[in-house]
């Protein structure tokens, strides 16, 4: 193969596609054919059987109630007693060193200085749910969503934790959340990706890409990032300075070429998925930034999402196209509020009230806005919200001075809405002062365990064969759903 440049352009990764030589390249020309093209005409080397797009749709376990995701991901971990796990008690013990065991990034501690609430809560909707003066707009929702006050983890530190949060597993190299959902269900639209990624503009979380990782699993299955403003995913475009007439005639030249002889000597899955890919590739071409036209959109509804606001704007717009792609057909959407580090995020080690006040003010609105319009055109029933961090805060005090709160993976909280869950409930508990859970425990297993069953798969029986193991998002031990909730 020639990397020299040519008529075409320059070093792109698509140039080297098209001269591949392989019949990579001719995929383009299978996206401009018809759905069925590629599966028609490619044949595995073994056994004669058809090689099948790996995102088609695939059946489920069983009836599910959604049929998307979408994870709104509160990067840094937000204080749990400031938010929605309402702690009475905590006010009169502020500033007063108790006897209490904690474990964070400082290490584990037998006392501390309390730090008593900073907003007040108040009781919403039907059920009555007490939430803090930080969410007034998701407040008006509570009746859509079920909170489970007592989850845990295995660890207090951002890295292993967010893997945790995406993958089931404190080390690195194994498929997240939505890298499973995809690999079990496929995905209803074939012009783009399966599983999308929106972050912060501040930059992405701790260990980055890990945490959208497909792991062992073929590449097609990864979380791809798309972008709210300019080109919505990167190196898409054709090289600069190709003429509309220049790829014309590249896919007229590769319309001689016979694509079941280049597929024949594919006998892996991996090249399979790979040149299933190259075809989304090209198909996103067009599709991609359909999907992120918000132009469209009435003001009523931009102003629904906090989208004629400049604090919510960014946030408004990601909640905004994860609508958008619900109705295309985008199985997993996952938003990232805060990335980079320290107050850029919800990591709250030196001033609670100033960090808190900031990524709840960017978010408060965008997230109700994204329940009210699910909720207004029925998508509601079909998608499941998930809203939470790596972990929680711990009701003392990190440093000696100020009102910093320290890493909790020993009890916090997250929600769920819509995709089956049953609104205006609440399970399990942390301790009075929201220092660990003591009733009805609930692992982060168990919670991507009712996810997987709430998208009709069992997650005790999801696996992919690798190192010898039938792997499973679960672990090979298994967990059970919040059934409580559902």
């Amino acid at each position: 193969m020639s990397m020299k440049k040519n008529q075409f352009c320059g070093r792109t990764r698509r140039e080297m596609l098209w001269e591949l030589g392989s019949g990579f390249g001719s995929v383009a020309l299978a996206g401009m054919l018809g759905n069925d093209f590629f599966s028609g005409q490619a044949i595995h080397a073994e056994g004669g059987k058809k090689l099948l797009n790996p995102l088609a749709p695939k059946a489920p376990h069983f009836a599910p109630k959604a049929k998307s995701v979408i994870f709104l991901f509160m990067y840094g971990g937000p204080s749990h007693v400031d938010t929605f796990d309402y702690k009475p008690k905590l006010y009169p013990l502020d500033e007063k060193t108790i006897q209490i065991k904690t474990f964070g990034r400082g290490g584990k501690k037998n006392e501390g200085r309390v730090i008593g609430p900073k907003w007040k809560f108040k009781q919403y909707g039907k059920c009555g749910k007490y939430v803090s003066d930080l969410f007034p707009n998701v407040g008006e929702c509570v009746d859509d969503i079920a909170f489970i006050h007592s989850m845990y983890a295995d660890s207090p530190i951002h890295g292993s934790a967010m893997l945790m949060m995406n993958s089931g597993r404190i080390l690195s190299g194994h498929p997240c959340l939505g890298s499973w959902a995809t690999y079990g269900l496929g995905s209803e639209n074939q012009n783009l990706p399966g599983f999308v990624v929106m972050l912060d503009p501040k930059g992405g979380p701790i260990s980055g890409a890990k945490n959208w990782s497909s792991g062992y699993m073929p590449a097609t299955y990864q979380g791809v990032q798309l972008r709210a403003s300019g080109a919505p995913i990167l190196n898409l475009a054709p090289p600069e300075g190709m003429s509309d007439a220049t790829q014309r005639k590249i896919l007229e030249s590769l319309n001689d070429y016979n694509l079941e002889h280049a597929a024949s000597r594919i006998s892996n899955s991996n090249l399979t998925a790979r040149i299933s890919s190259f075809e989304m590739a090209y198909n996103m071409q067009k599709h991609a930034p359909e999907v992120v036209d918000i132009s469209k959109e009435d003001e009523k509804t931009k102003s629904l999402y906090g989208i004629d606001q400049d604090k919510t704007k960014d946030f408004g717009t990601k909640c905004l196209l994860a609508r958008r792609m619900v109705e295309s057909g985008v199985r997993f959407i996952q938003l990232y509020s805060g990335g980079g580090h320290n107050d850029e995020n919800w990591d709250a080690h030196s001033d609670v009230v100033f960090n808190h006040t900031l990524h709840a003010g960017n978010t408060d609105k965008p997230i109700a806005g994204l329940l009210k319009d699910l909720k207004q055109r029925g998508l509601l029933d079909s998608t499941l919200v998930v809203w939470g961090g790596e972990f929680g805060r711990q009701p003392t005090a990190e440093y000696a001075k100020g009102t910093g709160r320290d890493h909790n993976a020993y009890g916090f909280t997250m929600w769920m809405a819509g995709g089956g869950i049953k609104g205006g409930t609440s399970v399990g508990a942390t301790d009075e002062l929201g220092a660990a859970a003591v009733e009805n425990r609930f692992h982060v297993k168990n919670l991507h365990a009712t996810i997987l069953t709430q998208l009709g798969l069992d997650p005790n029986n999801l696996s992919f064969f690798f190192s010898g193991l039938n792997q499973k998002l679960v672990g090979v031990e298994g967990a059970d759903p919040i059934r409580q909730i559902i």
